[in-house]
Parts: C-alpha cells; structure tokens; sequence
C-alpha cells in the first residue's frame, strides 16, 4: 500500500496504484490521475468514468463487455480513448480498485 496527495485529499492505494476506497474520488482527482495515464480527458471520457463508477458503486462487475453494452462508446473507441489497458486505465482513473477480470 502507498499513499497519494490528489487534490489535496490523502488517498492510499494498493501496490498496482489503484484506489483502495472509491468513495473518496472526485473529478478533480481523475484529471491529476488522467495526466499521469497520458490520457486528455474529454466529456466522453467522464461519461464512460463515471458509467464505471455507478456500475461499481452498485456492486456490479465492471467489464469491456459492459462499457460496449452501455450505449456510451463501443469497444473500439474505449480502446482508442484509453490506450494499452483502457479498462484498467478508466478503473484507475475512476478511482476503483483494480477491476477483477485485469490481470
């Protein structure tokens, strides 16, 4: 476990730099976390972060599968908007754990 300063806020995350607690994010956060990622965060990008979040929040799994269910973007701009990893970046970004179905 490390802890972080975003946004003036201590956060502790795990040893892979994920969020330990959700509940503390907020959207200030996600754009220190999105310059670390190299990601430009656009309006499209907050909707599908915080489709993330909701889905979680709920004790739903977060997946690929469901960001291209959820009528926000289809898989293949989630791969454009969130190079490399793009679940594992958006979590991140989002202020989640580390999602279950990322190794």
């Amino acid at each position: 476990m490390q802890d972080k300063i975003y946004s003036g806020n201590k956060v502790i995350l795990s040893d892979d730099g994920y969020f330990t607690d959700a509940i503390i994010w907020n959207q200030t956060m996600a754009y220190e976390i999105a310059k670390e990622e190299n990601v430009e965060l656009t309006d499209k990008h907050l909707a599908i972060i915080e489709f993330l979040r909701a889905r979680y929040l709920r004790g739903e799994t977060i997946s690929i599968r469901s960001v291209n269910q959820s009528g926000i973007m289809d898989v293949k701009t989630f791969y454009l908007m969130f190079p490399g990893a793009p679940l594992k970046k958006a979590s991140r970004i989002a202020g989640l754990p580390k999602p279950t179905s990322c190794v």
